[in-house]
């Protein structure tokens, strides 16, 4: 039957049982009702007093389609069509194995055509996928084609008996001793700022001029105590075995002279030089304990060389 003079969809006319009218109403006064309820109700309640589409979209503040869906959606299944959501589409389909082993396939043993390396979305190009399942795919295999670690094995031929004396020497240090992590930083810029800077205060942070001057390079020679965290530091201006003898002597001189000192440092060259080796003899509490070739990350002291320093180890 068509019901156009109210302003609803052709064919969809609704009259409301006794019982049904009490169940809506019942749904719109109780405050308890999910909004989602109330608003299907009213949209059935207002359809069977007669009001068009356009005064029941004002009352409830909904749209044409969603005015004429829950009309029709009554119609075909009574108060219990109301409460339900309506049906949606299933999710996608998930990936098979074979899509997923041809990723990952091409990801190690492939390279993309003028490229260092794959992207999410070259890849799905290449296999016909979206970069979303490329990227999930990448994801759940732990694979980041962009990332690359560089990696450098020691060929010292005394690498275990080296890591051996030096690991054991943090682990049980000898009694009534001071274990001392050496190193130096050499080509550290010397830079101060053009103007002196503001100190913090409330309600504003401390300032400094983003220009600077610079004053030449110095090098930081320091001795990390492993056990306490203190830290013996001394600049000097050149990195040559005679600043090394004179940051010797400023160890020497600030740790107590009753404790054998034990030094773990690296191959340096100015390390190995003469005059040194004679300095320590005329010092037996010293003992130098040498990480392996290519293996200074043993050494816990805190300047840390950058990849390329001239500082860095034999």
């Amino acid at each position: 039957m068509s019901c156009d003079s109210t302003g609803m969809s052709a064919n969809v006319c609704i009259w409301l049982s006794p019982e049904d009218r009490a169940e809506l109403e019942s749904w719109v006064a109780d405050r308890n009702t999910p909004q989602k309820l109330v608003w299907r109700s009213r949209i059935v309640l207002l359809s069977a007093a007669g009001n068009g589409t356009m005064s029941i979209m004002r009352a409830v503040g909904k749209s044409k389609p969603s005015v004429w869906r829950w009309q029709e959606r009554y119609l075909a299944q009574g108060i219990a069509g109301l409460k339900r959501d309506g049906t949606r589409p299933g999710r996608k389909p998930p990936l098979t194995p074979e899509v997923i082993a041809r990723v990952v396939e091409k990801t190690l043993r492939e390279k993309p055509q003028a490229a260092t390396h794959w992207s999410t979305r070259t890849m799905a190009q290449a296999v016909g996928l979206s970069h979303t399942g490329v990227k999930r795919i990448w994801h759940a295999h732990g694979l980041k084609p962009h990332l690359t670690r560089g990696f450098k094995l020691s060929n010292d031929k005394r690498f275990v008996e080296k890591v051996q004396d030096v690991v054991g020497l943090y682990l049980c240090p000898p009694d009534r001793a001071l274990v001392l992590s050496v190193d130096e930083k050499s080509q550290v810029q010397a830079l101060d700022r053009t103007q002196p800077g503001l100190p913090m205060k409330k309600g504003r942070a401390g300032t400094m001029t983003h220009d600077y001057k610079r004053h030449g390079t110095t090098s930081l020679f320091a001795a990390l105590d492993v056990a306490t965290g203190a830290v013996i530091g001394q600049c000097m201006k050149r990195h040559r075995h005679q600043e090394f003898l004179r940051f010797l002597r400023t160890i020497d001189r600030q740790t107590p002279k009753k404790r054998d000192l034990h030094l773990v440092l690296d191959n340096y060259a100015t390390h190995k030089h003469s005059n040194v080796k004679t300095w320590l003899a005329k010092h037996p509490r010293f003992h130098l304990h040498v990480t392996p070739t290519s293996a200074s990350w043993l050494n816990q002291s805190l300047p840390r060389r950058r990849p390329g320093s001239s500082a860095s180890s034999a």
